[in-house]
């Protein structure tokens, strides 16, 4: 096998294919890939009939995810893979069915798991548990303008200058957020096919989205900043790109919460209607008496 650093240039193998498999996790989008290429030391690995990814999961543990053209996995190779990397991350729930819990270890880490919610929901909380949300998305309609432009070259400069006050604003360090990553998402939108939209907010900018199509029903919300000063920032963001997108996207899917409580707890607020679970499939220990 051939392998090499994950980077830029294997977007021209990687993308369509990726979005061919199409699957609503995170690891399947070549622009998540390639953003958190160091976080996750990605790398590439290439034979006769198949591509590969390699990494390491948030908790550390060496991976390999497998890229082939096949409906199912291909067990034997998995075993091959298995008994090179230890793992084979991350699994879907549509492969479940292949692995026998008798030879194979199946499992997951909740840190890994994607927040995926309706359009329609987020387009409109409604229901008793989202009454919170509407609330606050009122109060923000009520106190403030704002003008939404689609988020360009032209006025990237704004919301990087939202980023910045964003991590200055929180209580962890550029190391322990997605600060490197949302800040070269913006000198690559267009090589990663991202889109989103800048928000002027009582006449300066103040929040920002950016995404991406990562299905052909599911838009991937990669990046959300918004200014703590406008109450209900988040909460009209997300509904505001919820409207913007319906008809077009039937999902909107957040990125897993990294274990940080606070992010957990934000995400799962929203009650989502499905966990993007990530499983990870090991070889069952051989035991001996």
């Amino acid at each position: 096998m051939h392998t090499e650093p994950l980077a830029l240039k294997h977007k021209e193998m990687l993308y369509d294919k990726l979005r061919t498999i199409s699957i609503r996790l995170s690891e399947y989008s070549f622009a998540n890939l390639y953003l958190f290429r160091k976080t996750h030391r990605y790398e590439v690995l290439t034979d006769d009939d198949c591509l590969f990814i390699t990494g390491y999961t948030g908790d550390n543990q060496k991976f390999v995810l497998p890229l082939c053209k096949k409906n199912k996995p291909d067990l034997d190779q998995i075993n091959k893979l298995l008994d090179e990397f230890g793992m084979i991350f991350p699994v879907c729930d549509c492969w479940l069915r292949y692995f026998d819990p008798r030879e194979f270890e199946i499992y997951h880490n909740e840190d890994d798991s994607d927040y995926i919610y309706t359009v329609d929901k987020m387009a409109s909380y409604s229901g008793r548990n989202l009454a919170k949300k509407r609330n606050l998305l009122k109060q923000f309609n009520t106190n403030h303008e704002y003008v939404r432009e689609p988020l360009t070259k032209d006025n990237v400069q704004k919301a990087k200058d939202i980023l910045n006050t964003w991590q200055q604003e929180i209580s962890l360090n550029s190391g322990e957020t997605d600060f490197s990553a949302a800040t070269e998402a913006f000198e690559f939108m267009e090589e990663l096919n991202l889109r989103g939209f800048l928000y002027i907010i009582d006449g300066i900018p103040g929040a920002y989205v950016l995404g991406e199509d990562i299905t052909d029903d599911t838009f991937a919300l990669h990046f959300a900043k918004g200014l703590v000063r406008f109450k209900g920032v988040y909460q009209f963001m997300y509904n505001d790109l919820a409207k913007e997108i319906h008809g077009k996207s039937k999902y909107i899917k957040f990125e897993q919460d990294l274990g940080l409580q606070s992010l957990r707890q934000a995400k799962s607020s929203y009650k989502p209607d499905h966990m993007g679970m990530k499983y990870r499939i090991t070889k069952k220990q051989s035991t001996s008496c």
